[in-house]
């Protein structure tokens, strides 16, 4: 099969969710199963002999891509969350953004010390959130093995907030 070049498929929407943001939509690339394949394949790729335990997701576009590559590497996957959206006891970390904080969450049982962490998201910005749910794998006794994301938004240098840890991003905007 041919490559795909997945900024193909990346659609971008000026002022969305407000004026001078370029938001990336990726439903257009979920929607091309050729696209949406080989970007799940990528991602798996680069970590299938990392001897991953499991694959850690954010909240909510994260889930598409983080469920997936889990079934390929044959790992479990852990939900984060915004705060109160878990059923059952958590651990919290509140994190820094642009213009004011957020918190996420994790289920206080998802990880168990030693495990091989895989962190997914769709997309790397500013590197905050990133970084909260590689804190949540460290307070919690897991090894972060990297970090995972379908596009990365390099003049946010969110990267460097990461620089502890493998970073792969499969496109770069």
């Amino acid at each position: 099969m041919a490559k795909i070049d997945l900024k193909d498929h990346i659609r971008d929407i000026p002022d969305f969710p407000k004026p001078g943001i370029l938001f990336k939509d990726i439903t257009t690339l979920l929607k091309h199963p050729k696209a949406f394949k080989q970007a799940i394949d990528c991602l798996a790729d680069k970590f299938k002999n990392k001897k991953i335990d499991l694959v850690v997701a954010v909240d909510a576009r994260g889930f598409i891509f983080g469920g997936a590559v889990a079934q390929k590497l044959k790992t479990g996957f852990v939900p984060v969350r915004k705060r109160g959206k878990l059923p059952w006891k958590t651990k919290s970390m509140t994190y820094e953004l642009e213009y004011g904080t957020d918190s996420l969450e994790i289920h206080q049982d998802a990880i168990e010390p030693g495990n091989r962490v895989l962190i997914i998201d769709d997309l790397l910005a500013t590197g905050g959130t990133a970084k909260a749910v590689a804190d949540l794998v460290k307070e919690m006794q897991g090894k972060v093995v990297g970090i995972a994301f379908v596009i990365e938004l390099v003049a946010l240098k969110g990267r460097e907030k990461l620089k502890d840890y493998p970073v792969v991003s499969l496109v770069k905007c």
